[in-house]
């Protein structure tokens, strides 16, 4: 077990050595504060929707701890609502995830405005090391983590091309995914007075050089971390409980809330129609537009379609 954690540390070093980005979007959370104290010449920057998201605490302590050049990025509710269209249109999607999105949107926009030739991201550490809770209620983990593995995508590398950003994921890193494929489940997973710690390997790795509260701390989804899950109750007012039920007769989309309904209409006027599904593509079941075989969820609107077991 010490060998593997000590090889993973290695890996990460090597990967985040490779390319020293100048710019990192910085949560604050375990995996971009595992690449600052790798990088700490890094320019670190923090989006936050108006000041009310839990990265700030965390970024700004460990920026002084480390002495990060660090930005903070507030947005407004106003500007983050008026982003929308922006982003739907840049990534082709309405799919509800899209508070997350708008976090890479103003972090990469920061990083142009800063002078920035690069920025480096936390992407795919959750993903192979299990860091999501739903991930402990998988009977086959193993399957799972290796089925996403080969298709993992992420929407910072589409702004990164929208931005002319070089994107650079360490965690990405082919001898990461290829090590991580075979560190067994419960070095992933570990339970702690009934509650759950995922990446608890890569935790491992790193605990000697971050304080303990940046290592051991909960994950949190981006757009909790910036706050800008704020958006989703203030997005939902806007349309009445007798507008959403005309419109699920209206459209032939599976909507999930008001919310997927607003980002629907913001899709049709900024992007167009749903893209019908091509040859050897099989039909979303949320909104029609065309789904790789292997996918587990539809780009366009969201819908997940292929069960998790």
């Amino acid at each position: 077990m010490n060998a593997l954690i000590s090889q993973l540390g290695i890996l990460v070093k090597q990967a985040v050595e490779k390319n020293h980005p100048s710019g990192l979007l910085f949560s604050g959370g375990l995996d971009t504060s595992i690449l600052a104290v790798l990088n700490p010449n890094a320019r670190a920057i923090t989006v936050s929707l108006d000041s009310a998201g839990e990265d700030i605490s965390y970024a700004s302590y460990l920026s002084k701890k480390l002495n990060l050049k660090h930005f903070l990025r507030m947005v407004s509710i106003e500007e983050a609502i008026n982003a929308i269209p922006a982003v739907i249109k840049i990534l082709k999607s309405f799919d509800p995830a899209l508070p997350n999105d708008l976090v890479v949107y103003f972090g990469f926009k920061q990083a142009v405005e800063l002078g920035l030739a690069e920025i480096a991201t936390g992407d795919g550490a959750d993903e192979l090391f299990a860091g999501y809770s739903f991930m402990s209620e998988l009977d086959d983990l193993e399957g799972y983590i290796r089925s996403i593995a080969k298709k993992m995508n992420f929407s910072s590398n589409i702004f990164g091309e929208f931005y002319q950003l070089k994107v650079i994921q360490p965690f990405l890193d082919n001898e990461i995914i290829e090590f991580a494929l075979k560190v067994p489940v419960d070095l992933k997973i570990k339970q702690r007075n009934n509650q759950f710690i995922g990446k608890w390997i890569l935790r491992k790795a790193f605990e000697d050089l971050l304080p303990k509260g940046i290592v051991w701390q909960d994950k949190r989804p981006l757009e909790y971390g910036s706050g800008m899950t704020k958006l989703r109750e203030i997005i939902s007012s806007k349309i009445s409980d007798e507008e959403f039920e005309e419109k699920k007769k209206l459209y032939p989309i599976n909507f999930l809330n008001k919310e997927h309904l607003y980002y629907y209409e913001v899709y049709r006027k900024e992007v167009g129609a749903i893209p019908k599904p091509q040859k050897n593509q099989k039909r979303c079941l949320g909104c029609g537009a065309g789904i790789e075989p292997t996918a587990f969820h539809c780009k366009v609107c969201g819908y997940v379609f292929a069960e998790r077991k």
